[in-house]
């Protein structure tokens, strides 16, 4: 790729412009059971660092460091198969059953209990999906009761009888995953799968009123029912449902990286798209109420690596999915944070997929180490920083020409209003060969003075976290930005994660 001598960037910050509050279901991630994201993920008795519980203390400690606010279980393509009742009770008296989803044996000694002890310890926020694949509303409804009940019926008492007399208390749940998706169990029409979410969800609300509820969007934006599927499941479901769900993954392809340098352009016109498509809904039903997206899954996965005819089948926890990301994966994964942050108006949960080894920022051997991925590094930030006020910033810098998106420029930022007296500049430098000059008027924001610049970037666009060296990709902190005269100038180094933190 070959750009102009000088690449240049500016935007405005001004407290007065805003996006909106972020939420902080944003900063969700996702536990399936997949490949090892449980077994020797999060859970492996016997470990040096695992807890009474089983949980590995190393993971856990790692989970709060990134900061996640929300974890989605159980599934993903498995809970379109899943019993529930598999996974509680004596772990003697659970079943081995296949899971056809990921050709695994799924032994249940971790489940629904064990997944709330969990979420308790690492301090998030349960988000429970529910099998509409294979079961429907009953076993929904009885699933509630058994969470969420006090006590005095079968199925909450039954939780008792496993030892949690207090109610989990769940408050969040989907309705169902993928199911427009053929390669689902249980795949349905959109007019199949609304019916049966609308029906679930009057259910639901019946046990416990004040669920919060997340419709089946589109698995994603390149399936040939898109928008339809939103609109004719919507229909159905607008006023049982608060949420409806998107899906999203990105990789680099033929070695176009200007391409998934930009991926974001696509989170954005996917965004945009499904948020008009509710509304247009909201009118049609005559609905006062206006619905928010969940984006419950998205990352940088490298499907086009897998190759079926040599993975494991039938196999406990094979080692599936274990995308190892480099510094440009890192790069695109601190793009799409921005793309949530500009969107926190109407994006106000979304989940990294997926938390530990399976294309995940946490990676563990078993019986060994675990350690932080290069994606690990902007998600923490955003975490941390990325709470308050999104603040409408209007960039503009040097554009380039990309084969998937067109011409786009070469900064991608947001600014977030972290309390009264910091604002927070996130920016990603698309340019693989150049640094960008930022100038930014922060006039608005009053005199203000540069706290810190840190930088995720590296001479090696391929670097990348190993078991044998864990810490090749780290962020670093930079000197040069300054405020003077009401401008921040800053120097985003080429192919770069930025964090510039201001304070007044």
């Amino acid at each position: 790729m070959t750009h102009d001598e000088s690449a240049r960037a500016s935007l405005t910050i001004d407290p007065a412009f805003e996006v909106g509050e972020v939420n902080p279901r944003l900063f969700g991630s996702f536990v399936e059971h997949l490949g090892r994201c449980v077994y020797t993920g999060v859970h492996e008795p016997g470990h040096p660092a695992a807890r009474e519980d089983g949980l590995r203390q190393d993971v856990l400690d790692l989970v709060r460091e990134l900061g996640v606010t929300l974890v989605r279980y159980p599934g993903g393509n498995f809970v379109s198969g899943y019993r529930w009742e598999d996974g509680v009770g004596p772990l003697s008296e659970r079943p081995r059953r296949l899971d056809p989803a990921w050709c695994s044996v799924e032994t249940n000694e971790f489940g629904l209990n064990e997944f709330m002890r969990f979420v308790e310890v690492a301090g998030v926020e349960p988000m429970m999906a529910l099998n509409l694949g294979t079961r429907g509303p009953q076993e929904a409804r009885e699933l509630l009761e058994y969470c969420n009940h006090p006590g005095g019926t079968a199925w909450s008492d039954l939780r008792r009888s496993h030892g949690h007399d207090e109610p989990h208390r769940i408050g969040f749940w989907c309705l169902g995953n993928e199911l427009d998706g053929p390669w689902q169990m249980g795949h349905k029409t959109a007019e199949e799968y609304g019916r049966i979410a609308a029906e679930t969800a009057r259910v639901m609300r019946m046990v416990d009123p004040g669920v919060e509820l997340v419709a089946c969007g589109s698995s994603n934006s390149a399936m040939p029912t898109f928008a339809a599927w939103e609109s004719t499941v919507l229909e159905h479901t607008y006023e049982h449902v608060d949420h409806i769900s998107c899906h999203a993954y990105y990789e680099e392809s033929g070695g176009d990286v200007d391409s998934f340098l930009a991926s974001a352009q696509d989170m954005e016109h996917f965004i945009d798209s499904v948020v008009a498509t509710c509304d247009h809904v909201r009118a049609k039903v005559r609905s006062t109420k206006r619905l928010e997206l969940s984006f419950d899954e998205w990352n940088v996965w490298y499907r086009g690596l897998r190759d079926p005819a040599t993975e494991p089948e039938w196999e406990v926890a094979p080692r599936l999915l274990e995308d190892n990301y480099t510094l440009t994966d890192a790069v695109v994964v601190g793009s799409l944070l921005v793309t949530l942050l500009r969107h926190c108006d109407r994006v106000t949960a979304a989940c990294l997929a997926q938390l530990v080894n399976v294309i995940a920022p946490i990676m563990t051997e078993p019986g060994g180490p675990a350690w932080r991925q290069t994606t690990f590094f902007p998600f923490a930030d955003a975490a941390r920083h990325g709470r308050g006020r999104v603040l409408r910033v209007e960039p503009r810098s040097t554009r380039h020409d990309t084969a998937q998106y067109g011409e786009v420029d070469l900064l991608h930022a947001t600014a977030v209003q972290e309390d009264e007296d910091t604002v927070v500049v996130f920016a990603v430098n698309r340019a693989t060969d150049l640094p960008l000059e930022l100038v930014a008027d922060v006039r608005g924001a009053g005199s203000t003075r540069v706290l810190e610049h840190r930088v995720l970037a590296d001479s090696d666009r391929h670097a990348r976290n190993t078991a044998a060296e864990p810490d090749r990709v780290r962020p670093r902190t930079l000197d040069g930005a300054v405020v003077e005269g009401g401008a921040l100038t800053a120097t985003l180094p080429p192919l770069s994660w930025n964090v510039i933190r201001l304070r007044r």
